[in-house]
């Protein structure tokens, strides 16, 4: 399966406030073996939320949703959600009782309207306030507060995908290719991919700069056994054409 992160807020988009969730999206999952497939950053905007919803459901992934689920009219994700899997926006029941538990009688008249969500959706659960957030299928939305959205990320990840754990984590090793172009080695590009099914190969060309000379930083993602082998064979595709190579710390994990 694979995971897309949604980050949700024209304060990011406008460069009011700098995204934290990306990277440590990344450290969670590679934590637990994972990998991010993807990533979005989307304004407050209920069409464009509902239809990247939409799109990342119909392709089967684990959408992790950070921002948006406040109770002030810029918070839309709830409604984007509900818009998104055409259902109604009702107050959910324990979500409510959390709210009451934790503000009393300050829950009414406004806290109370971060309990509507989607009808029949699941919660999840927010170990610094009690305000939940909430799951429909495999479409997680949690808070844009950092200190709220990771823990309850983590709760996701443990508690409702521990299949998803991989116990052979994904490793990169890593080489630079002096005295060549990208056009060049092709060909052998395409050689190692199709003897390695499932491998990803990463190619990123840098100019030349003072006291270093042009070069290609060559990566070699998958399970360790299956990366150690296209770096083997890579690299003697390299020495074979008689170029300069460097090794780059490996394994890399990712």
């Amino acid at each position: 399966m694979n995971t897309t992160l949604f980050v949700i807020g024209d304060e990011i988009l406008s460069g009011k406030r700098q995204d934290k969730h990306l990277s440590k999206v990344i450290e969670l999952l590679a934590a637990r073996g994972m990998a991010l497939s993807a990533a979005e950053f989307l304004g407050d905007d209920p069409a464009q939320i509902a239809a990247a919803i939409r799109r990342v459901s119909a392709r089967g992934d684990l959408l992790l949703s950070c921002g948006g689920i406040g109770a002030t009219p810029d918070d839309c994700t709830r409604q984007a959600a509900a818009l998104a899997f055409d259902l109604p926006l009702e107050r959910h029941p324990e979500a409510v009782a959390l709210i009451e538990s934790q503000y009393g009688e300050r829950a009414y008249p406004h806290r109370v309207i971060m309990a509507e969500f989607p009808q029949g959706c699941g919660l999840i659960p927010n170990p610094i306030n009690r305000v939940a957030g909430f799951h429909v299928g495999d479409a997680h939305f949690v808070p844009g507060f950092p200190e709220m959205a990771w823990p309850m990320l983590e709760w996701v990840l443990d508690e409702r995908y521990p299949q998803l754990r991989n116990a052979e984590p994904p490793v990169e090793y890593r080489l630079r290719a002096y005295d060549a172009g990208e056009g060049d080695l092709l060909t052998l590009m395409e050689e190692t991919l199709a003897a390695h099914p499932g491998l990803k190969l990463s190619s990123l060309p840098y100019r030349a700069r003072p006291h270093e000379p042009a070069h290609i930083e060559f990566g070699f993602k998958g399970a360790q056994a299956q990366a150690a082998s296209a770096y083997g064979l890579f690299e003697a595709g390299l020495s074979a054409r008689g170029l300069r190579l460097e090794p780059l710390k490996s394994p890399w994990k990712v």
